[in-house]
C-alpha cells in the first residue's frame, strides 16, 4: 500500500518533521465519501511518490490530531510543508481535482 497510516502518536514524526510535503487524509471507516477517494489517493501516492507522501489518519482511532487541527468534516485533505499546513480541502473530489490542487500548491508530477 502506497499510503502511510498515521496516528496521533506518529503525526509529529510522520507529517510535521517530514522532509517532503505530506498530504494528510482525515477519514473514518463509516464515511462513504472517504471510501470513494481512497483509491484515487492510493494512485496519487504511487504516481507522485518521492514528491509527496500521502498519509491517512483515522479520526476514530486518533481523535486528538483532527481536533487540534480543527477538522470539522470528513474527508478533509490537508497539505503540510516544512511542518506547516499550507492548504486544505474538505469533501470528496475526483482524482483530477486532487492532482490539480496539489499542482497549485507546488506538488507536480514530472512533465
Amino acid at each position: 500500500m502506497a499510503t502511510v497510516k498515521v496516528t496521533d502518536e506518529s503525526f509529529d514524526a510522520d507529517v510535521l518533521k517530514s522532509s517532503t510535503p505530506v498530504l494528510v487524509d482525515f477519514w473514518a471507516e463509516w464515511c462513504g465519501p472517504c471510501k470513494q477517494i481512497g483509491p484515487a489517493l492510493e494512485q496519487i501516492a504511487d504516481e507522485l511518490g518521492g514528491k509527496v507522501t500521502v498519509a491517512k489518519i483515522n479520526i476514530d482511532d486518533s481523535p486528538m490530531t483532527p481536533s487540534k487541527l480543527g477538522v470539522k468534516g470528513i474527508p478533509t485533505l490537508m497539505l503540510f510543508k516544512d511542518g506547516q499546513m499550507t492548504s486544505m480541502k474538505v469533501g470528496a473530489m475526483p482524482k483530477g481535482k486532487i492532482v490539480e490542487w496539489l499542482a497549485e500548491a507546488g506538488v507536480k508530477a514530472d512533465a
